[in-house]
């Protein structure tokens, strides 16, 4: 899989089941941006239930102003369900970069196609209701939209107490789950 990494521009889509926490991770994730003087347009929708129906949030990140709000060329879609890979699982085979849980969504196989048990990493850390801080972790360590250290800062802004705690754990969880794989991919 080939993701640019040093864009002024960058377009993500995550896409899960409502409740996942994917809009709020959409929210973060512009925040953290903000944080670094970057221009943020994040939208969101919502299946017929919030809770158990499709949920998407998109995030535009830029250097300069942004006109339209909507994202039109995706650089990574981060699919947390089986549904949500369903409906964007061709967009691989236009080279975007898509991640997947692998703990709700079948495995495939494809050039742009990356799996990731998110889930079961979430539970076996103890909060699979963190699966949406864990898997924007892993997001911004391939496609290196905002610095860890920005959105670390924007979970101790949000969260206190254990709450906190536990979603930083979460966050450098995604970003190890990425680094170890591409310390298997480097040549030796």
């Amino acid at each position: 899989m080939k993701i640019k990494t040093d864009q002024k521009r960058y377009e993500v889509i995550l896409a899960g089941s409502g409740g996942q926490g994917l809009v709020l991770s959409g929210i973060m994730l512009g925040e953290a941006a903000v944080l670094e003087g970057k221009v943020v347009a994040q939208t969101q929708s919502y299946g017929i239930a919030s809770r158990g129906g499709l949920s998407m949030a998109e995030v535009i990140i830029d250097r300069e102003e942004i006109i339209y709000q909507q994202v039109q060329a995706p650089d990574l879609i981060l699919t947390l369900t089986e549904e949500a890979l369903e409906k964007f699982a061709s967009f691989a085979e236009q080279g975007v970069a898509i991640f997947y849980d692998t703990t709700l969504a079948k495995v495939r196989t494809g050039e742009n196609l990356a799996g990731y048990p998110f889930t079961q990493i979430a539970s076996d850390l103890g909060n699979v209701g963190s699966v949406n801080i864990l898997s924007l972790g892993a997001m911004i360590t391939a496609l290196p939209m905002v610095e860890v250290e920005s959105l670390a800062q924007v979970i101790r802004r949000r969260f206190r107490g254990q709450a906190m705690e536990m979603n930083l754990t979460m966050l450098q969880a995604g970003v190890d789950l990425i680094r170890k794989r591409e310390q298997k991919w480097e040549p030796s």
